[in-house]
């Protein structure tokens, strides 16, 4: 399944549960340390009725939240990040998985895997043609172009125009979107497909990001490794509405 999922790129080109007993503690025992002495019997008092709760309404994909004075969860080692200041820049970006439904557990590093006569450069997140897409981050479509190889493409700047997010091989874009749309985490802005020279046996978003020159030009970048900061990337959900 692997070798078959990753043929689509081979042309891409290089710019692209035990329930725990209850315990009743005393009144202002402390939460931390020892654990506390047995409080004498004693009848409880009587407690007011309390409502049940009511279920919450869904609400958007946030970025996994850390113990509380630990900082951010650490980025997985990879042999290659490629460029480092693209790196650093993209580790403190609040990132979205760029396919709805698709878990960071589930992504594999394809940065360094072989393209012909060059390396991949990117990331294939493989999903049945038709999944949204949507944006990775806060930003602005800079360019929709259809290539040969990546097929139906989009470059998306970030807020900063520091780097760009590239999404490939889609199926087509969401309605609505256009050339210098601004754009939120979030927002669907493609779906996912086979276009350019992906197999069309299996569909998948190439998802690529580059560190930009200043002044930012979309056709140029230091390519960056996007799995290590996607890893512990957000997902989207599943069922995700289109602009």
């Amino acid at each position: 399944m692997a070798a078959a999922a990753l043929a689509g790129c081979s042309d891409e080109p290089v710019r692209t549960t035990v329930t725990p007993p209850r315990v009743t503690l005393p009144e202002n025992a402390p939460l931390h340390g020892s654990a506390p002495t047995a409080a004498p019997q004693t009848a409880a008092p009587a407690t007011a009725a309390v409502p049940a709760a009511q279920d919450a309404p869904p609400v958007a994909a946030a970025p996994p939240t850390s113990v509380s004075g630990a900082g951010p969860a650490p980025l997985p080692q990879v042999k290659n990040v490629g460029d480092a200041e693209g790196a650093r820049l993209l580790a403190q970006r609040a990132l979205l998985v760029p396919v709805a439904g698709i878990a960071p557990a589930s992504l594999s590093d394809h940065y360094e895997l072989a393209r012909g006569q060059r390396v991949h450069e990117a990331i294939d997140i493989m999903a049945p043609t038709g999944t949204p897409v949507v944006a990775v981050d806060d930003g602005r479509i800079e360019k929709l172009f259809n290539s040969r190889a990546g097929g139906l493409t989009i470059y998306q700047y970030d807020r900063e125009a520091k780097l760009t997010y590239y999404y490939a091989h889609l199926d087509r874009y969401a309605p609505g979107v256009r050339e210098g749309l601004e754009v939120k985490r979030g927002d669907v802005i493609g779906y996912v497909g086979s276009t350019g020279n992906a197999n069309p046996a299996a569909p998948h978003l190439h998802f690529a990001v580059f560190r930009l020159p200043q002044p930012p030009k979309w056709w140029e970048g230091e390519a960056v490794n996007p799995y290590p900061a996607l890893s512990r990337a957000a997902p989207a959900a599943p069922q995700v509405a289109s602009r």
